[in-house]
């Protein structure tokens, strides 16, 4: 009956050992894959704003409006490499909905120069690229194709109609023929259209009484700069307020500055979840102490029977090199698997916030894996210091 107990404790205890490690280690996954969305999102903005200088009106009768006749005395001020007007949108106005950690749903025209001079690359994974020139047509980033559950040849709404909309509330049909790949960064939020569509979207957007007494065609939301090779952005950006009128360029750094304070969550979550290994470890390593205790007996007749040290070491650093890589992979298992259902859920609303990279996989089996090994090796070295005769008497 003694015996039964005992296995039964034994088992117990292995059980509640592998679970600390699952849950250290499903907690580590999750708050992993966040800090490794935000990390994505965060790389993309700095090289997207240390690489331009964004402009906008300062001077004019609406906000988020700036005239194209700014262009041209910005493109000719030295070391502009080229001035290129841009307009965003809200697709979903009237809402302040957005990822925790990344952009609200954007649609946005950009240059095709822009292309060559942006260090953010895009591909498509399904469709064809947009033709500027050409009305009606849209391209989707991949988190707005899966949020709006369209593909290439669907048609979408655009902006999307708020629920308390204005009477004089007007959007557009458009005809999906492209779909990006996925970059985790932040062309996955953006509907790019042409010109004439984002300028005709950029006019109905602003109040009715102001709308009438533009000309469309004369419009964009922002100038987007880029410099010649070896131009210090910032003090090209302090150069075109001192020289052109009526706009406000800001510094590439002070974007930068935001995004690096913002960066801070990277440790924080890292640190949560590495704590959450750590108490795992601890738990685990109670559990194998808790074992050397109860074998004692057993581990002294090993010793009367000539086993050698480094076989008592091995066997107990294996032991809890075993548990810790079963709990390890049970945990990240279970933590990838519910990383991908809650974005699965989430898509919907622009909430897919978990990233899952090889990085953090290494990092979660990798710790898992040490911390295992370090609760081993204490255990074990307290098994070798057993006194064979006095375990026997003590039995």
């Amino acid at each position: 009956m003694e015996i039964i107990r005992s296995f039964v404790e034994r088992r117990v205890r292995t059980s509640l050992a592998i679970g600390g490690v699952v849950v250290g280690v499903l907690a580590l996954t999750l708050t992993g894959a966040l800090a490794e969305h935000f990390d994505a999102q965060t790389a993309g903005g700095v090289a997207y704003y240390r690489t331009s200088i964004q402009v906008a009106d300062s001077a004019g009768t609406y906000a988020g409006v700036i005239s194209l006749t700014k262009v041209d005395p910005i493109q000719k001020l030295p070391g502009v490499a080229a001035a290129l007007p841009t307009i965003t949108l809200l697709a979903r106005p009237g809402t302040t909905i957005t990822t925790p950690l990344g952009l609200p749903d954007t649609i946005e025209y950009t240059d095709p120069a822009a292309a060559r001079l942006s260090p953010l690359k895009t591909t498509l994974a399904a469709g064809k690229p947009l033709d500027p020139k050409h009305q009606g047509d849209v391209v989707l980033g991949a988190d707005l194709a899966t949020e709006f559950k369209v593909k290439v040849g669907d048609s979408i709404d655009l902006p999307v109609r708020p629920v308390d909309a204005n009477p004089d509330f007007v959007n557009h049909a458009f005809h999906v023929i492209g779909v990006l790949r996925r970059t985790n960064t932040l062309p996955d939020a953006i509907a790019s259209i042409g010109l004439l569509d984002a300028q005709t979207l950029l006019q109905e957007s602003l109040p009715a009484s102001f709308r009438d007494r533009v000309d469309p065609s004369s419009l964009a939301s922002g100038i987007t700069v880029y410099g010649k090779p070896g131009t210090d952005l910032d003090k090209l950006a302090d150069q075109i307020n001192t020289k052109v009128s009526g706009v406000s360029a800001t510094r590439p750094s002070d974007y930068v500055r935001g995004f690096d304070q913002s960066a801070r969550f990277d440790a924080i979550a890292i640190v949560a979840g590495g704590l959450t290994v750590l108490l795992a470890g601890l738990v685990l390593l109670d559990t194998m102490l808790m074992a050397v205790a109860e074998r004692a007996h057993e581990i002294a007749l090993k010793g009367l029977m000539g086993a050698r040290m480094w076989h008592v070491v091995a066997e107990h650093v294996l032991e809890a090199f075993l548990l810790g890589l079963i709990g390890g992979a049970l945990g990240y298992g279970l933590g990838a698997g519910l990383s991908y259902l809650l974005d699965l859920s989430g898509r919907s609303i622009g909430m897919d916030v978990f990233l899952l990279t090889p990085r953090l996989a290494k990092i979660a089996l990798g710790l898992t894996v040490g911390i295992g090994l370090a609760a081993g090796v204490v255990p074990a070295l307290r098994a070798v210091r057993v006194d064979p005769g006095r375990a026997l008497r003590d039995r």
